[in-house]
């Protein structure tokens, strides 16, 4: 088990992504700036999607623009294909992640191509970003199960990993979409995959839909996995998965990370802060039980 984990906070992409009314650009630049107060190391800012397809963040590159950027935090943002990349170059990202899925059917309803096909649109992404000096990182959605055809195979996920490593993705993250894996499952899932991408490329990242997110990423843990991915007062969901609840709570996250003595660098309690200011401003309860406990004076 590593001493140390990275939490790679998708809260104002990932989290933000699914609700249905608008938030305000300077509540988007706001959240960021106050999570990069926190001590994270890495907050995927947001997406430079179609507005059509994403309307919540059209606004990206004004929200890039307008962030505080902290020395030492990492911004990247979410690019699916060459004229997205280009997109957020122009507003100033240094680290772009890409997108894909170990499922042909969730592929082909999430980005109108198959898994072949979405893996050469990033191939001119890919290049640029080697000829630019930019990062990027990959995503692997649908890693334990797909809302359209049910069981993924693990050779699958494999491969789809295997690829984004070879293109030049320096991590690739593995995610549970709709957040039906359990914490043997998704050992086994990190196993196969790491068979054949070190581990040290490799991330996490459960949804919380069972109530299994912070078992599995445990059960990673114990493989030798460091970057989990999470959302802050466990925001998020996916606008192409029936099912996909939450994210994991960012804060549960580190009050289990914490209390098990590893390090993560992140200020718990102005973390929950910021989740319950979210949660105020998405108008729920927020989705962290760690925040809700710290809130009571627990």
């Amino acid at each position: 088990m590593p001493d140390r984990v990275r939490i790679v906070e998708v809260g104002p992409r990932d989290g933000l992504q699914n609700e249905r009314a608008m938030v305000p650009t300077a509540a988007k630049i706001e959240l960021v700036d106050r999570l990069s107060a926190t001590g994270l190391q890495t907050i995927e800012a947001t997406s430079f999607v179609s507005p059509k397809w994403v309307p919540q963040l059209a606004d990206a590159a004004e929200v890039f623009a307008g962030i505080t950027r902290r020395p030492g935090v990492s911004y990247p943002v979410l690019v699916p294909n060459l004229q997205g990349y280009e997109r957020a170059l122009a507003a100033g990202a240094r680290e772009v992640a890409v997108f894909t899925a170990a499922s042909e059917a969730f592929n082909l309803k999430n980005t109108n191509a198959g898994i072949d096909a979405s893996l050469e649109r990033f191939a001119p992404v890919l290049e640029r970003a080697r000829a630019d000096g930019v990062r990027v990182r990959g995503y692997v959605s649908t890693v334990l199960g797909c809302p359209y055809q049910g069981e993924v195979p693990l050779a699958d996920v494999v491969r789809v990993a295997r690829a984004l490593h070879a293109m030049g993705c320096y991590e690739v993250s593995l995610g549970d979409t709709i957040g039906v894996g359990t914490p043997m499952r998704a050992r086994d899932m990190l196993r196969a995959v790491a068979a054949e991408v070190p581990m040290a490329a490799l991330a996490v990242h459960f949804h919380d839909t069972w109530g299994q997110a912070l078992a599995n990423v445990l059960a990673c843990l114990e493989e030798g996995v460091a970057v989990v991915d999470s959302a802050v007062a466990g925001a998020g969901g996916c606008p192409y998965a029936r099912g996909a609840s939450g994210n994991l709570a960012s804060e549960d996250l580190v009050y289990m990370l914490h209390g098990m003595g590893l390090h993560t660098g992140v200020d718990l309690d102005r973390l929950a802060d910021t989740g319950r200011w979210l949660a105020g401003l998405l108008g729920r309860e927020t989705g962290s039980k760690a925040g809700r406990a710290l809130a009571a004076g627990g």
